[in-house]
């Protein structure tokens, strides 16, 4: 009995082992989606800065635009902000922010202060939207076409280097499809 006893850490800590190194190499940045391919999840979220005034997936419609997923809770958030900024300023790129689990005061006074890359800014302070695609914290960013269906999920900062190697060249195709 004894001996079987001494052989349980052994086994556990291989199994362990097994678990850990299946990890090894993957890419954390993607999240496979069930979304990917299909459209954007329908919604009614107020806008940002005006309350009164209440936003669906229509937003989506007619250009090729990111969704970002951002707080101001979110320490990585503000590290990506410039780069959200450099891309919609010098790249023209829309971006939709999705305001999630946020008090609605302290995001206006982050934007007013930091500067606002958002083309539109959705309000989601319950995280239904951010529910409903899956989202699991911020930042995360979803390239989505000119007829609203989500091409692809990003998990983590949006930097140059993202930009050029993986988003930009997904929103050039996009933009070249009719």
């Amino acid at each position: 009995m004894r001996r079987v006893l001494l052989f349980i850490p052994v086994v556990l800590a291989i199994i362990l082992g097994l678990v850990l190194a299946a990890g090894i190499g993957k890419d954390t940045t993607t999240l496979e989606s069930a979304l990917i391919g299909k459209p954007m999840p329908e919604f009614q979220l107020a806008d940002l800065r005006t309350p009164d005034t209440q936003l669906t997936n229509e937003v989506f419609k007619g250009q090729v635009s990111l969704l970002n997923v951002w707080g101001t809770w979110c320490p990585a958030c503000r590290d990506e902000h410039p780069d959200l900024l450099w891309l919609a300023r010098d790249k023209g790129v829309p971006i939709v922010g999705l305001n999630y689990k946020d008090n609605r005061s302290q995001a206006i006074e982050w934007l007013d202060t930091l500067g606002d890359p958002y083309s539109t800014n959705l309000y989601d302070p319950q995280g239904k939207l951010g529910f409903d695609l899956g989202v699991y914290g911020a930042p995360e960013t979803f390239v989505v076409d000119r007829q609203g269906v989500i091409r692809y999920r990003h998990v983590g900062v949006v930097d140059e280097k993202v930009w050029e190697e993986v988003l930009g060249p997904l929103v050039r195709k996009y933009r070249e499809e009719s």
